[in-house]
């Protein structure tokens, strides 16, 4: 089969595609035939080491997919050859086949696309957790959303608003503002043109309730200075690159809360309410409250391009990776 393999930590462009043999089947695991992969930024954190997970070499890069069962482990009791599966994994996405635990396999909606599924799991599901879980948002609460063009962003701006919250989406431009608006925010803030903490204060009569942050770097201090009384601080993630130092008395002095969302690590203590989490996500999708964008599908040979889209900051949605 065909895969992104990694033999060496290095920059992306330097990996390649190359044919190598299929994973075996195991006990308690189902082989899929991947359609599809989702693209996340940890995926080009890992390949130059820049993760905090480093996997021993060589390894297969990408953490999400969406594809057909074809083989069935010793024991598999939950699942079914044939059947159109969502799949999350430590690694192996990368590829025309994995391998995974049956019990990383979600039922694909037949209305769901595969690009779709590869584009849902780990943003929405990451989205959901934050909303509902970590921040227990409220109907008629005010949320920000930083990178709100992002696959996680805009997931976030969907969820918040079948949640009933009033959504500020803060993007790098008015294009991406717009994207945000269409999918539900209420206002737009462009933060490399405006003020990111006065104008959300503005727009939101006084101060946000939720701040929700895949960025970090510069727009984290602002944003939590921008929270209201008793709001809570969503730390997703960093990909505006630096890791912030968020001064304390900021909390103390707004009675806020900085909470972490490790979505990966909860699924594996609280595999009942993740499993809840995307079913409800499945049910959203059938009603037609989410929808996953995709910025753009490339063929695994072209995974290059398709990194660049992310990096570059490019993106609008998700990118994704066709094998088939």
């Amino acid at each position: 089969m065909k895969a992104l393999t990694c033999h060496a930590f290095k920059p992306y462009k330097e990996h390649a595609v190359e044919d190598v043999d299929a994973p075996a089947i195991s006990p308690g695991h189902v082989r899929i035939e991947i359609h599809a992969a989702g693209i996340n930024f940890p995926d080009l954190l890992m390949v130059e080491g820049k993760y905090q997970m480093k996997p021993p070499f060589p390894f297969i890069a990408g953490a999400e997919c969406a594809g057909v069962i074809t083989e069935l482990g010793e024991g598999v009791k939950t699942r079914k050859i044939g059947e159109r599966v969502l799949c999350v994994v430590p690694i192996g996405a990368f590829a025309e086949q994995v391998v995974a635990p049956e019990m990383t396999c979600f039922p694909l909606s037949q209305n769901m696309s595969f690009a779709e599924g590869a584009a849902l799991t780990i943003t929405y599901g990451t989205a959901l957790h934050a909303l509902d879980q970590r921040a227990n948002l409220q109907a008629g609460e005010k949320l920000l959303v930083l990178g709100a063009a992002g696959g996680v962003g805009l997931a976030a701006i969907e969820l918040g608003k079948a949640m009933g919250a009033e959504i500020i989406a803060a993007a790098s431009s008015e294009e991406k503002c717009a994207a945000a608006k269409a999918r539900g925010a209420k206002h737009g803030i462009n933060y490399a043109q405006d003020d990111l903490k006065s104008r959300a204060k503005e727009l939101s009569g006084g101060g946000v309730d939720v701040v929700f942050d895949p960025v970090g770097d510069k727009f984290a201090e602002p944003a939590i200075r921008a929270l209201g009384w008793g709001g809570r601080f969503l730390v997703i993630g960093f990909a505006g690159g630096e890791i912030p130092k968020i001064p304390l008395n900021l909390t103390l002095l707004k009675s806020a809360d900085i909470r972490g969302v490790f979505w990966g690590a909860w699924t594996m203590r609280d595999p009942k309410t993740h499993f809840a989490n995307m079913a409800k996500l499945m049910e959203f999708f059938e009603q037609g409250k989410i929808k996953p964008q995709i910025s753009n599908s490339y063929p695994l040979q072209d995974f290059s391009a398709a990194f660049d889209e992310l990096a570059e900051r490019r993106a609008i949605g998700k990118v994704v990776l066709t094998m088939r």
